[in-house]
């Protein structure tokens, strides 16, 4: 059988919460075609730099994040998006504590 995703009514972030000292994610869609996750990073924390093969779209839910594409630094804010392109390297670090989801598309 399928893994069938289910209906489910909440706030996003909501889903994911802070831990100190780590970064947390928490996966909603995970398909073929892409998958949908949810990210929590406390203050000081990050991911280093590395590429993906499909363009990403990150959405800042909360907080303040800086992300480098292709060594370029972006400020992105809570309630701004920034498309990471395919093979471009990037990297994120939390200025502040902040959450983000991330939409990955594979096709």
């Amino acid at each position: 059988m399928e893994n069938k995703t289910q209906p489910r009514v909440g706030t996003l972030q909501n889903m994911v919460g802070y831990q100190d000292g780590t970064v947390v994610s928490r996966t909603l869609i995970d398909k073929k075609a892409g998958t949908v996750t949810l990210f929590a990073f406390d203050a000081g924390q990050g991911l280093s730099e590395h590429t993906a093969p499909f363009d990403a779209l990150v959405q800042i839910l909360d907080g303040v994040a800086e992300i480098t594409i292709s060594g370029r630094p972006y400020t992105v804010r809570s309630g701004q998006i920034l498309v990471l392109p395919a093979h471009e390297p990037h990297a994120l670090k939390a200025l502040d504590a902040f959450k983000m989801l991330l939409i990955m598309i594979r096709a």
